[in-house]
């Protein structure tokens, strides 16, 4: 795995301050504050359901169950652009923000990132495959139901952390009252690695299996944006920071960048696919991740 061996604190900093040519948007899609999952809207109460859904059957076990299947990556084969065109049939149902297809806001994302940071062009790749994994919905990737694909992630094994949007719902859910997974550290140790820690099952972690069983040379900042990207929890509330080591706090900088334009370049503006597409395919070419390589 390659790492951003030149990326210190400062070049960092510099990166953060310097990312001025997307500008944040003041309300979402809708005319909403995003990621306010108490507003009343036309998208308020599915999300609501979606949520009490998913914090109730995500537990330990399951995800064991399902990084056990899925990990085998012997399903399907096909490219990464195939992939991208694959979502274009889906839309997140756990997005308080968006209504467009999935490809929309992958290219919205790159496309962001591009225009602030022309010359990260890992960086670039990352937006555009960061929610691939959302191919899970697809039949051809077992169908799964929306709760154990898309949302907010969060490890599981240890306390469910208030900052969890709608954590009220986490009371039904088995691992809440289980002594050996309800405590701060549950059945992990303090500094033990976000990569050691179970987290819940959706696209970000299994795109996170996907690139590392294809030997991806994505940087390790990278692969952390991929599987912590819906990690909100984390990068906006700092909770479960005594689990990370020293890499993690390292790349959790460069998720902190990503994540504006995760969220904030979700709009109706839609981009020009056929435009842009050329160079994304080098991009893939590179072989940061094999083109014709996706298993699932």
């Amino acid at each position: 795995m390659a790492v951003l061996a030149d990326s210190n604190d400062n070049e960092l900093k510099q990166l953060q301050d310097g990312g001025e040519g997307f500008t944040v948007p003041e309300t979402n899609s809708f005319g909403q504050t995003f990621r306010d999952y108490d507003v009343e809207s036309e998208r308020q109460k599915g999300v609501e359901e979606f949520y009490r859904t998913q914090h109730i059957n995500q537990t330990c076990d399951f995800v064991k169950r399902m990084r056990e299947e899925y990990g085998k990556l012997n399903r399907v084969e096909m490219s990464i652009w195939e992939c991208c065109e694959l979502l274009n049939e889906f839309v997140d149902e756990s997005d308080p923000d968006l209504d467009e297809p999935q490809i929309e806001h992958l290219l919205q994302t790159a496309e962001a990132i591009r225009k602030d940071y022309p010359n990260e062009d890992w960086l670039h790749l990352t937006g555009l495959i960061h929610d691939l994994g959302k191919v899970l919905l697809h039949p051809d990737f077992g169908e799964l139901p929306q709760w154990a694909v898309v949302g907010d992630t969060f490890p599981v094994g240890c306390a469910f952390d208030e900052s969890i949007v709608h954590h009220k719902y986490f009371k039904e859910n088995p691992d809440y009252n289980n002594p050996a997974f309800n405590a701060k550290y549950g059945a992990y140790s303090e500094g033990c690695g976000l990569d050691n820690v179970f987290m819940s099952w959706g696209h970000d972690d299994y795109m996170y299996l996907v690139a590392k069983e294809n030997k991806t040379t994505l940087p390790s900042a990278g692969l952390f944006i991929i599987r912590y990207h819906s990690f909100y929890a984390l990068h906006r509330a700092d909770a479960y920071k005594h689990l990370m080591n020293e890499e993690d706090i390292e790349n959790l900088k460069w998720l902190k960048i990503f994540n504006k334009y995760d969220l904030y370049s979700k709009s109706k503006v839609r981009v020009d696919v056929e435009k842009v597409k050329p160079y994304y395919l080098s991009l893939i070419e590179k072989g940061w991740i094999r083109h014709a390589d996706w298993v699932s």
